[in-house]
């Protein structure tokens, strides 16, 4: 296989890799997997590195995905990757020197426009995993490439936008939304110590969502840690369809109808046997539910009932 075609083939299998893992964990994936990463004709490749601009040794000239460090209270990031607001992200040289055999790699990646992985760190040992993503920019004042999303199972759905540059700059906005929408699951998350605060089942995060309290298109509907509920899927489900309600001092309610049903072990243990339950709280109080919002979605509860 000569080199064009290895590069090609090795980046079809690292995309197929990541759409198998989305399966398993979700949007976010722990660097344990990206690091072990899959194999191809019987060589390990991984898909990150030590440094943020990382080619595996399998793949001949161009790197294989960039990272972006995520933020870590009270501890600078190596780099200042940015996100702007129109969407793409301005991606950091390693080092200050244009020529370094990284920078190098990502300038090739731009002249031969070969496409990327970009993993946004949104947690400790945690990415988001966004492909492909194109250099599509140099900026060697700012010591920076400037990098847009080109994901076709976002763009071609929602939009009728021919030319490559329209259609980038269109993802690269919603792929930058959603890893605002990951970040907020992240310090909902974490704020609730990895619980589900209904149930208590705590320790697997990719079992546990953000939930809103007050939805994203409500004037108050922001992604703000007091509007927001750690909740595993059932009981995410179960709130959002008003099967529980939440009150303002925090007690969790059934509805009445499914209190009646009987059924199997998983209505009865599952939702029955969280009425009357009281939430687990983050510890802080300014990061608890705020209670007018749980008010106003109580409402909500009461008329389904």
């Amino acid at each position: 296989m000569n080199g064009g075609a290895l590069d090609i083939a090795v980046r079809t299998a690292a995309f197929a890799f990541l759409v198998e893992q989305r399966h398993v964990y979700g949007q976010q994936l722990p660097r344990s997997v990206l690091a072990s990463g899959f194999d191809f004709q019987g060589r390990r490749v991984p898909l990150i590195g030590p440094q943020g601009i990382f080619k595996p040794a399998v793949m001949p000239d161009i790197p294989l995905s960039i990272t972006t460090a995520p933020e870590v209270a009270g501890k600078p990031r190596p780099y200042e990757d940015e996100q702007l607001e129109d969407g793409q992200i301005v991606y950091r040289y390693r080092g200050t020197d244009p020529d370094h055999r990284d920078n190098l790699g990502l300038r090739r990646a731009m002249h031969e426009q070969a496409p990327l992985v970009y993993l946004s760190g949104v947690d400790i040992g945690w990415y988001v995993p966004i492909f492909p993503v194109y250099v599509v920019a140099e900026n060697r004042g700012e010591l920076a490439f400037i990098v847009q999303a080109d994901e076709v199972e976002l763009s071609m759905e929602r939009v009728s936008i021919t030319d490559d540059a329209g259609r980038r700059r269109y993802v690269t906005r919603l792929v930058q939304q959603r890893l605002h929408q990951e970040e907020f699951r992240v310090r909902v998350i974490r704020a609730y110590r990895v619980n589900c605060a209904v149930c208590r089942l705590h320790g697997h995060r990719e079992l546990l969502d953000a939930a809103h309290i007050l939805p994203d298109g409500h004037p108050k509907g922001a992604p703000v840690l007091p509007n927001g509920l750690s909740l595993c899927k059932l009981h995410h489900a179960a709130f959002d369809t008003h099967v529980i309600g939440i009150r303002p001092d925090y007690v969790v309610e059934v509805r009445k109808d499914v209190l009646a049903e009987i059924d199997g072990p998983i209505l009865q243990h599952g939702l029955q046997g969280m009425d009357k339950r009281r939430l687990v709280l983050p510890r802080r109080p300014e990061q608890h539910p705020d209670p007018a919002f749980l008010e106003e979605r109580y409402e909500l509860f009461r008329k389904a009932s």
